[in-house]
């Protein structure tokens, strides 16, 4: 379904999005540690910079660091070794990017201009984020040498990061594990900083006979995702919230798993079919396109939580995959390569489109800004915000 000129969000869908709550759980190891930090850096920041400017902040140097990265090893396999302070700098993008996302809620509460809007445009800039930080982490270790090893490790974490935001869908609470993305984060960081120190060959050295590096971070991934899977699965099994054991919206708890699969399916079989191997010899521009796709479906799949609404399954995003597939069952009418740059195109057209339409409509009905906030705060504001910056948590 292309993209009309009709609104993307109903009435009904707008008034439950201003109607809704933050609702979370959270047994993070890290963040007790890193909330000194935290309160430290939010009272640094002026009372007059709204919560959603510090967060796209943080995305977009998150997203160059990561593009700098891509740029001088675009393959991830090291045939053109980038320069060392390119690993440093991801890393930096990274923490850069975390620093921001946590305080912008603690910003929101201080300055008395906490909406719902807050929050899904958080979880939207995650969900791009978890895009640049999953594939610039492969770069960084050359998964581009093992494809169907880099293939699993990248599904894997968009499908961690999905599962997170389904299981709100069911049960109306946003849970977050001993072991979850503040920790993946840092984890990520140690790698790159570990490149930056060491280089990107640490990763493929043999130690303790034919152990890899590398596998440590397959494996990492494996153990977190058990541990995600399990609580989502207990979720699963008690029931969502809603009747009868239904979402939030009243629809099956098993309903998400469907626009998932369209993501995953076309991606697994547009690069097995490849005459050119377009997914071997350009895996991170293949991932970025696909990687754009999963987190529009993301940010669906919020809203419809956020909104107690059913999940669309048409997506026009769709149309960036069927470019490859038109152009594979026309023998590469156009070379693969560009093809590709197409399906990029698109889907980054759409996510934007999609994305800017939900901010402002959601904006026009709240009557706020979206990158600007009432300055100075109001009375009551001002009073609570010592309490606030010492007791807010994301």
């Amino acid at each position: 379904m292309l993209i009309s000129k009709d609104k993307i969000l109903t009435q009904s869908q707008l008034r439950k999005l201003a109607e809704h709550k933050y609702s979370v759980e959270s047994y993070s190891l890290f963040e007790p540690y890193l909330q000194p930090y935290w309160n430290w850096l939010v009272s640094k920041v002026p009372l007059w910079l709204a919560p959603n400017l510090i967060t796209i902040i943080g995305l977009l140097v998150n997203i160059l660091t990561a593009l700098i990265l891509m740029y001088y090893d675009p393959d991830a396999k090291g045939t053109h070794e980038p320069p060392r302070w390119t690993y440093l700098l991801c890393a930096v993008g990274i923490f850069v990017y975390q620093s921001l996302d946590a305080i912008d809620g603690k910003q929101a509460r201080r300055t008395g201009s906490a909406t719902p809007m807050g929050e899904l445009f958080d979880h939207g800039c995650d969900s791009i984020s978890t895009v640049f930080v999953a594939i610039s982490t492969c770069v960084s270790v050359q998964f581009g040498n093992h494809p169907k090893l880099m293939f699993i490790e990248v599904f894997c974490v968009f499908a961690l990061f999905y599962c997170a935001h389904w299981q709100a869908y069911v049960s109306g609470t946003l849970h977050f594990g001993k072991i979850d993305v503040t920790e993946a984060q840092y984890a990520v960081i140690t790698i790159h900083v570990v490149t930056f120190f060491v280089g990107p060959q640490v990763w493929s050295k043999k130690i303790f006979g034919k152990f890899e590096p590398w596998v440590f971070i397959i494996g990492m991934t494996i153990i977190t995702g058990f541990l995600v899977v399990n609580d989502f699965l207990s979720t699963i099994q008690r029931g969502g919230s809603g009747k009868n054991g239904s979402t939030v919206a009243g629809t099956s708890i098993l309903s998400p798993i469907l626009p998932f699969l369209f993501i995953i399916i076309p991606s697994y079989v547009i690069a097995i079919k490849s005459k050119s191997g377009i997914y071997d010899s350009h895996p991170t521009l293949y991932m970025i396109t696909f990687g754009i796709l999963f987190a529009k479906i993301t940010n669906k799949l919020v809203i419809a939580h956020l909104s107690k609404s059913q999940m669309d399954m048409k997506d026009s995003g769709m149309f960036g995959p069927t470019i490859l597939f038109l152009n594979q069952y026309f023998n590469d009418f156009i070379p693969e390569y560009y093809a590709l740059w197409l399906a990029l195109a698109w889907v980054t057209f759409d996510l934007l489109y999609y994305c800017s339409h939900v901010c402002f409509e959601m904006c026009d009905f709240m009557n706020i800004k979206l990158f600007t906030i009432p300055y100075p705060p109001p009375p009551s504001s001002k009073s609570s915000t010592k309490s606030n910056v010492n007791s807010a948590t994301k």
